[in-house]
């Protein structure tokens, strides 16, 4: 699992080292896909597999369904880590995300989110009272 937020530097390569304590859970491949709110999505590859069959489940008549499960699979880059723990962070993907050199790379329990370190700050910024408020729904399996 996946928890806590970073600040790794994207070197002038496009390459941008993980948290040490990610590497373990991501040593038999990752998936770097476009994530919500233009931020990227890193999933360990086996985890990733299961979601994007599932995905590809649903009806190739919806037409939401069908861009979503496209773009999913457009988007998605399958990485090692090197010896390092750096991953190369595509150009496509650099330029979805906006990241520039300052990054933020959040835990988010199955899966690790990147941003851009100022889109994150105003992210952040706009969403705490939606984290303080709590929604019963949301909540009610944790609390």
């Amino acid at each position: 699992m996946f928890f806590g937020t970073f600040t790794p530097k994207l070197d002038d390569k496009g390459r941008l080292t993980l948290p040490a304590k990610f590497r373990e859970e991501l040593t038999d491949g990752l998936m770097v896909v476009k994530g919500q709110d233009r931020s990227l999505a890193v999933y360990p590859k086996a985890e990733f597999l299961v979601r994007a069959k599932k995905a590809a489940e649903a009806s190739r008549t919806n037409p939401k369904a069908r861009a979503f499960v496209r773009n999913l699979a457009a988007s998605a880059d399958e990485q090692a880590l090197d010896s390092q723990g750096r991953i190369s962070v595509s150009a496509l993907h650099r330029n979805y995300a906006g990241l520039q050199k300052e990054c933020v790379v959040i835990g988010n329990v199955d899966f690790i989110e990147i941003w851009d370190a100022e889109s994150w700050e105003s992210y952040s910024a706009e969403h705490e009272e939606d984290f303080s408020d709590g929604d019963d729904e949301v909540l009610a399996s944790f609390l």
